[in-house]
């Protein structure tokens, strides 16, 4: 949401979308976790077997660029938490 939106609205409002907020980090993080296990476990295979770069890069490359998108989105979570601030809604 833009800054504008979220000034807009009424700290009954805030406290739904902290909610969501709190929720939304969980799952991030749970699943940020998840796919870090996926590239570890991947790299213990790597390093066990036969040491093709590119039979390791390929596979790998998909659960970084998820982890990577998911540590961009949640970014875009800053906005509210400044207000959440400044209302002192923590």
């Amino acid at each position: 949401m833009k800054k504008e939106q979220l000034l807009a609205m009424t700290d009954d409002e805030l406290l739904v979308e902290k909610l969501k907020l709190k929720k939304s980090k969980i799952f991030n993080a749970t699943l940020i976790g998840f796919l870090a296990g996926i590239v570890i476990f991947g790299f213990a295979g790597w390093i066990s077997s036969e040491k093709n770069a590119l039979g390791f890069l390929i596979p790998m490359f998909f659960p970084i660029f998820f982890m990577y998108r998911l540590i961009k989105n949640s970014k875009k979570n800053k906005p509210l938490e400044d207000i959440l601030k400044e209302r002192n809604l923590n």
